[in-house]
């Protein structure tokens, strides 16, 4: 089988197997496994909505954890005032991350490399200790959620609820994202990267490009903290803490940037190999650190050479609207 073709299977093949897993961790008696991997789903979409920003606009955001610790504080929170209702506490989440993300990335957007950086990192580490010095929703301990959300129809009470639920959301996503990237506000938004004075000389506003596909990702991961707080019954604020936001660019940055199926990729190979060398030694971080980077030296894209051709951008179609030649033209401009 070559390349394309096996590219062209990448995203079936890939659900096909995580939908396997509980029914594998049940044969074998070892239900850790839908845990473990429940949790691996949550941060594989958390990654897919920081490639939204950090793989498709080049916007190195230092602060996404903060997105995950808000969704799962909307759990909490109302939890905490007996409120159960799991489309609540959805509302909740999306409206307060696309809030957030609408302040901080007008903020943060106004500038670019190292200080749009600083500024997110800045952002994530104040609402931390926003969080932390909130003692009534138990401070620096974290808040236990006693009642998981319940969606009339269904509620995330076990691990296994939580398993599919996330395998549903995560697959939404990346058809989502798959479509996104292919329309024509996925094009400007890469265009952005490429050549953002081409993409205003050609009359679209780079801010507001940017800032919308800022908001949208931040309300994705805010999605993956309601799941996180539902698998693991707790809010912590160590959930938007920056060594959260670190392994999120890592998991991009070994499964590969910018490509649909890199983020869920480099998310299992990163918590599998956590899980692995916390298993030989205490001291798991000075094998992982190497391994890290050999992947990263060796393979410049991380794991995307397997999935590249398959998600190169389509060229414009001839007989499309006429917004989608002057998209192609701005992707264009960095060959030109």
């Amino acid at each position: 089988m070559n390349r394309v073709k096996f590219g062209a299977w990448m995203i079936p093949v890939l659900f096909i197997l995580l939908a396997a897993v509980p029914f594998v961790a049940q044969a074998i008696g070892e239900p850790f496994y839908v845990t473990f991997f429940a949790r691996v789903l949550v941060y594989a979409l958390a990654a897919c909505a920081l490639n939204l920003v950090l793989g498709f606009a080049g916007l190195v955001s230092f602060g996404h954890a903060m997105f995950i610790g808000l969704g799962c504080y909307a759990v909490g929170i109302l939890s905490f005032y007996g409120i159960s209702d799991g489309w609540l506490q959805l509302l909740a989440a999306v409206v307060v991350c696309a809030l957030v993300g609408l302040v901080v990335g007008t903020v943060c957007l106004r500038t670019s490399g190292i200080g749009f950086i600083m500024i997110t990192l800045a952002f994530a580490q104040m609402f931390y200790f926003l969080m932390v010095s909130m003692t009534t929703f138990g401070g620096d301990d974290g808040l236990n959620i006693n009642e998981p959300s319940n969606f009339g129809l269904f509620e995330l009470s076990g691990s296994t609820e939580v398993y599919w639920a996330t395998w549903a959301v995560l697959l939404a996503v990346t058809i989502f994202l798959a479509r996104l990237k292919k329309s024509p506000f996925g094009m400007v938004l890469q265009a952005t990267h490429i050549n953002p004075r081409r993409v205003n000389a050609f009359g679209y506003s780079v801010f507001r490009v940017q800032l919308a596909a800022y908001v949208m990702s931040g309300v994705l991961t805010g999605l993956a903290g309601l799941l996180l707080a539902n698998l693991t019954a707790f809010a912590s604020p160590s959930y938007m803490s920056w060594p959260v936001s670190g392994e999120l660019i890592v998991m991009l940055v070994i499964g590969g940037l910018g490509t649909i199926t890199g983020p869920i990729v480099g998310a299992i190979a990163f918590l599998v190999m956590e899980e692995f060398f916390k298993g030989l030694t205490q001291h798991w971080m000075l094998i992982m650190g190497p391994v890290i980077v050999v992947i990263a030296l060796v393979s410049k894209n991380g794991f995307a050479w397997l999935i590249r051709r398959r998600e190169e951008p389509a060229p414009a179609p001839s007989a499309a609207p006429a917004a989608a030649p002057k998209v192609a033209a701005v992707s264009a401009g960095e060959s030109q």
